[in-house]
């Protein structure tokens, strides 16, 4: 692995901010380093308040959108609420839809399928509202592009709101409102929302008409966090508010689905961490291996009986999930090998029996491997799909871009996208797409990159700067867990392999007499020669508290030693 760490601040700045706030030059550097200069934007930060939520009429269409509602439950009319089949796009549905329904009984939902319709909005879809009388659609986590499908629905009397944070093409659909911050001619303050953020902020805009404060709304905020973790937006500004909120709905009093799932799984207090590896799988399965309504139905689930019944339902998906996940990863590194395929630019495998609602999920897998960009294959009616997935620097929607004319369609961004083509092509794009990555990545992107806050020596480790980057949560994109550097470790000479087969190295090490601190390095157990016979190592890791028997002591969370 490379490590890098990230430039340090200016003295004078660190100064500054250390002296205003009463902190220590490495906290004061932290926060530089995260984009906090001065008294209150670390006030901002350390202490989200819901009043620095903007006002959501700033987002261009939002008043039409509103309008629209309004008109559409003034005349009795049906109105659909649509999402797409992942968290963002269930989580937005559940939103929307209970919002509507606690004060209006003609709202409906509709996820697409994921192998029938594919993703975003669906001719079939409209075609469901025209056939069951429904007069608006409003489309949430999708629709931004679907251009030909809302002048089919206008075509036949339907209206569309769009709820989208997805950038949008060269032209905006014909949609009675569009609401999506990262549209160029939309002044919002803030444009890193996920699909459900978008959602909330029409909510918070109805709300406003129907009397409701923002610490009305606080209830739905779970489904928020949860989108925010799992759509792995950053967590800054506006986001950061929603999901610290979120976070303290979901560990004080979630709704009944969330009640279920965190019963399911036996623990008490979740973070954003625990949301998106916990949480957010067991929704996105039932996307992957049923269908994304059985998610929605759990999210707007009132009764705790009837939530667990849905929960272990959708425990059963994940499981289901995990199986094949396992299993088709494993079958893709032994196509790998069979192929003599190691020392390749990418990794690109195909099988036609694979489940496509696991390939992403595979990508990433074979990704962890063989650092480098990645595309899963698998058979979808007559043609073959894929999920691509990238490594820190490298634009696979751009390489995708250097094989168009082996590829019928495809969509994405720089580091995860799908694609289709014809069977015969599949051959010519795999030697095209590993000619395209060949010649474009620079080779040290092929190495995985630890990115270092600082330096620190253990005499700077303490509780009390444990108490502080605790304030720091939620952590994610754009406000990571801080990560150290500490170098001239030895170990007390009791290091070993933990776990099954001695997979994860349990250390404690001292520096220059201070210590010893414990260190625990999960999938590191191949590093225990590294670290024996009191070698002098470096290491790089987050802190961390370890709890046994009812004592708290500080720990490394090992992520590399050399």
């Amino acid at each position: 692995m490379r490590w890098t760490i990230k430039p340090k601040p200016e003295q004078d700045a660190i100064d500054q901010l250390a002296n205003s706030l009463k902190v220590d030059d490495l906290v004061a550097q932290l926060l530089l380093q995260r984009g906090i200069a001065t008294y209150d934007e670390a006030k901002k930060f350390f202490r989200p308040e819901l009043s620095h939520l903007h006002d959501p009429f700033l987002m261009k269409d939002m008043h039409l959108a509103v309008e629209r509602i309004e008109k559409a439950i003034a005349h009795n009319e049906n109105i659909l609420v649509y999402g797409d089949y992942d968290v963002d796009g269930t989580t937005s549905v559940a939103l929307l839809s209970s919002y509507l329904l606690s004060y209006y009984p003609n709202v409906a939902t509709y996820i697409p399928d994921r192998y029938a319709e594919g993703y975003g909005v669906s001719f079939k879809g409209i075609d469901f509202a025209d056939d069951n009388g429904f007069s608006l659609i409003v489309a949430l986590d999708c629709g931004v592009k679907a251009i030909d499908k809302v002048t089919y629905a206008k075509e036949k009397g339907i209206d569309f709101i769009i709820c989208d944070h997805h950038r949008p093409g060269d032209h905006i659909p014909d949609a009675v409102a569009v609401l999506d911050p990262k549209r160029d001619d939309c002044t919002y303050p803030y444009d890193e929302l996920c699909g459900c953020g978008v959602g909330f902020k029409l909510v918070q805009a109805l709300g406003s008409r129907q009397g409701h404060t923002i610490h009305d709304l606080i209830p739905y905020l779970d489904l928020v966090a949860t989108a925010i973790g799992a759509d792995i937006v950053p967590i800054t500004g506006e986001n950061r508010v929603l999901a610290y909120y979120g976070l303290q709905v979901i560990n004080t009093n979630p709704r009944a689905g969330f009640k279920a799932i965190i019963h399911q799984i036996k623990k008490t207090v979740l973070t954003i961490t625990d949301v998106v590896f916990v949480i957010a799988p067991r929704i996105n399965a039932a996307g992957r291996m049923k269908h994304g309504q059985h998610a929605v139905n759990l999210l707007t689930e009132t009764d705790l009986a009837q939530a667990e019944t849905f929960a272990a339902q959708i425990e059963k998906f994940n499981e289901d999930r995990r199986g094949l996940d396992k299993e088709i990863t494993q079958e893709a590194l032994e196509q790998i090998q069979e192929n003599k395929e190691e020392e390749r630019f990418t990794s690109v495998v195909y099988k036609a029996s694979w489940h496509k609602g696991v390939i992403g999920i595979v990508a990433s897998r074979l990704t962890e491997t063989y650092y480098r960009p990645t595309l899963v294959f698998t058979k979808s009616g007559d043609k073959l799909a894929a999920s691509a997935r990238s490594v820190k620097g490298f634009d696979v929607y751009n390489a995708l871009q250097g094989c168009a004319d082996c590829i019928e369609q495809f969509g994405g961004h720089k580091y995860a996208a799908g694609l289709t083509l014809q069977e015969s092509q599949y051959e010519e794009f795999k030697a095209r797409f590993e000619k395209v990555v060949a010649e474009t990545i620079d080779p040290n992107l092929l190495i995985p990159e630890i990115l270092v806050d600082a330096q620190i020596d253990f005499r700077d480790i303490s509780p009390k700067l444990m108490r502080i980057i605790k304030q720091f949560a939620p952590f994610g994109p754009g406000n990571m867990t801080p990560v150290f550097m500490a170098e001239n470790l030895k170990d007390t000479g009791y290091a070993k392999g933990v776990g099954e087969d001695g997979a994860h190295l349990k250390l404690a090490a001292t520096q220059n007499g201070i210590g010893p601190i414990g260190g625990i390095g999960f999938n590191m157990g191949d590093k225990l020669s590294i670290v024996a016979n009191r070698q002098t190592f470096s290491a790089v890791f987050c802190l961390d508290e370890n709890e046994w028997q009812g004592n708290v002591s500080l720990q490394m969370k090992l992520k590399d030693v050399q």
